[in-house]
């Protein structure tokens, strides 16, 4: 079954955009960054397209 994730529509806070930033910087894949920072993978990509951050994608 899908994971439940209960932040559902929350703002972002400062010290979750940092670490956002901080993981994508270092290559995290998009799975990895929802887990860390539990929320949807759906809200991480429209927080990284909006702060302009590229997402590794994993091959």
């Amino acid at each position: 079954m899908a994971e439940r994730f209960e932040r559902h529509r929350q703002a972002w806070t400062s010290d979750e955009i940092q670490k956002l930033h901080l993981l994508a910087g270092k290559g995290m894949a998009l799975k990895a960054l929802a887990r860390a920072l539990k929320r949807s993978e759906e809200s991480i990509k429209d927080r990284a397209k909006s702060d302009g951050l590229r997402i590794a994608r994993l091959r």
